[in-house]
């Protein structure tokens, strides 16, 4: 019997699997810190967008604080860095996005309380 190249079911093809992958990508970008602010990308609510295929493939939608911030160039590689450290993780796209534009309200609630903004 020939062996069904096409239908072989990939590595996490299974829902839950890739649920539990995309669990430990959120936890890799919640150690990406802006180095100006004391708080993670992800409490801040930088992230916009996060997608975790059953292949692996990870599609990340962010934005930044700024268009000038100092650091544009180095945060979103440092998002990359640490998903691609992750098993299971095939690749990673970080786009980096403007509009809708970064407010103070998109921070969640815990960060709001550590930064004094009620």
């Amino acid at each position: 019997m020939e062996q069904d190249l096409y239908n072989t079911p990939t590595r996490s093809s299974n829902p839950l699997e890739t649920l539990a992958l995309e669990a430990q990508v959120t936890e890799a970008v919640r150690t990406v810190y802006d180095p100006e602010i004391p708080i993670n990308i992800y409490e801040l609510g930088l992230i916009y967008d996060l997608n975790v295929e059953s292949s692996g493939q990870v599609h990340i939608q962010m934005t930044l604080t700024a268009p000038n911030c100092p650091e544009a160039e180095f945060i979103p590689k440092r998002v990359e860095d640490a998903v691609k450290e992750i098993p299971g993780v095939t690749g990673v796209d970080v786009e980096l996005v403007w509009d809708p534009p970064w407010n103070p309200n998109r921070m969640s609630e815990a960060a709001k309380l550590q930064l004094g903004i009620y």
